[in-house]
């Protein structure tokens, strides 16, 4: 593979395109400034307009979440994994039907596994422009999304209706339900209660890895993230790794697998046999299956990324036995 070849499977930080109708409170006041990003397969956007960096998939989506201070992520619902790393910025993620079952507060380098059928939103509380990258399970991501019902009713008052077909249309700028497409239905009170409240303390206790503490763990081989024998017990057709300066393999290796690098901190040399190049944090690289390759940090300081590879697990419900 070319440096050029390569370079058509990394998508850069500075390259990438967001969109800003992607989801059904993009006129709700609060929500209305945030960008959405769809890296690799379509993510999970309502909007025929997004952006998509990589269509093809390797058994699951990359994308990112892009907002201004105190701008939230209304909450919503997912039947496959939705895993988010903090790129940039101070986070909190909130979830239960209203919102108040609980709350956890995000740094840098933090990342965190969000139970599967649980109503869930997330807002910048930094003082600057904040990133989160997201992992998402299946190669539809986009077939498993449910709004909690005010969010659909607050948008309807701005001009947004999501469609059954979960397309958005604004009738502000005068577009309308297509024919024999009716509106998005509202969950009623008795499938409300599928959701659960989930406690506080299971969530940081099953589902919340922080970034120091994967630092100690990556002091000489990779840490374990997510999976089977993951620090956070789950097998959503993906594992995740941390790997730090001192958990680098020495040679160069292969795997059958997909594999996704996502650098946190530093800089990151990437090298196989036809070529190199340097990943930077927030970039995106995916790594073709059977291609022999090596990292290392291109720079002295702190250096740390986050490896996700493909498995043969199906997506699905969050799994912790």
């Amino acid at each position: 593979m070319t440096p050029q070849d390569m370079e058509t499977r990394i998508v850069r930080y500075g390259d990438l395109q967001p969109c800003r109708t992607a989801f059904i409170d993009a006129h709700t006041p609060g929500s209305d400034q945030k960008e959405n990003f769809t890296i690799i397969g379509a993510g999970v956007t309502e909007s025929p307009h997004q952006h998509i960096h990589i269509r093809e998939t390797p058994g699951f989506n990359i994308g990112a979440a892009g907002q201004p201070p105190m701008c939230r992520n209304s909450l919503h619902s997912h039947t496959t994994a939705e895993v988010f790393f903090v790129l940039k910025g101070t986070w909190r993620f909130f979830w239960g039907r209203h919102g108040t079952a609980g709350e956890v507060v995000a740094q840098e380098g933090d990342i965190f596994n969000i139970p599967t059928g649980i109503f869930r939103g997330f807002e910048n509380v930094g003082t600057d422009y904040g990133m989160i990258m997201a992992i998402l399970g299946g190669d539809d991501a986009g077939g498993g999304v449910t709004w909690a019902p005010q969010v659909i009713e607050d948008a309807a008052d701005h001009g947004l209706v999501l469609g059954e077909n979960g397309m958005l249309y604004d009738t502000k700028a005068g577009e309308a339900l297509p024919v024999g497409v009716n509106p998005m239905p509202l969950l009623t009170e008795e499938e409300l209660k599928a959701f659960p409240e989930v406690p506080v303390e299971d969530v940081v206790r099953d589902y919340v890895a922080r970034y120091w503490d994967l630092m100690a763990l990556a002091r000489d081989k990779p840490a374990r993230v997510i999976g089977a024998d993951g620090l956070l017990r789950d097998r959503p057709g993906f594992d995740v790794e941390f790997l730090s300066r001192g958990s680098i393999p020495p040679e160069m290796c292969a795997t059958e697998r997909h594999e996704i690098l996502m650098p946190v901190r530093g800089h990151w040399r990437l090298s196989w046999n036809g070529g190199t190049t340097v990943l930077n944090p927030g970039d995106t690289c995916a790594v073709p299956p059977g291609m022999a390759h090596a990292l290392a940090p291109s720079m002295t300081g702190e250096a740390s990324l986050y490896r996700i590879r493909s498995t043969d697990d199906p997506a699905g419900a969050t799994w912790s036995s």
